[in-house]
């Protein structure tokens, strides 16, 4: 029987030699004929801890390495990375009205 493959999104790589990964699937309601996104995490084992947060991973299915590890990576692309993050509209500080009140 032939190892299952998935593609997925690092998540979290705080453990070591061990990502999480988030596996999307879509699929299409039965009745409601609607495109719905459902996503799954796996525990994964990255011999080398290359992989980051971001990282777009293929992992193949694997016999138990511990508890929750039963996937392993076999490659994966490397996200940009950026030196600052980027800040939104949202988390700007307004700016002060102090000199309007004034006058």
């Amino acid at each position: 029987m032939p190892k299952r493959m998935l593609q997925g999104v690092v998540v979290s790589d705080k453990q070591d030699k061990t990502v999480v990964v988030r596996v999307e699937r879509r699929f299409t309601h039965p009745v409601m004929k609607k495109t719905i996104r459902r996503s799954k995490t796996f525990h994964a084992h990255d011999e080398k801890n290359e992989f980051k947060i971001g990282d777009l991973v293929q992992i193949e299915e694997h016999k138990p390495i511990s508890k929750l590890k039963h996937w392993l990576v076999i490659s994966g692309e490397k996200r940009a990375i950026t030196e600052a993050p980027i800040e939104s509209d949202s988390e700007k500080k307004p700016k002060s009205r102090s000199k309007a009140k004034a006058q």
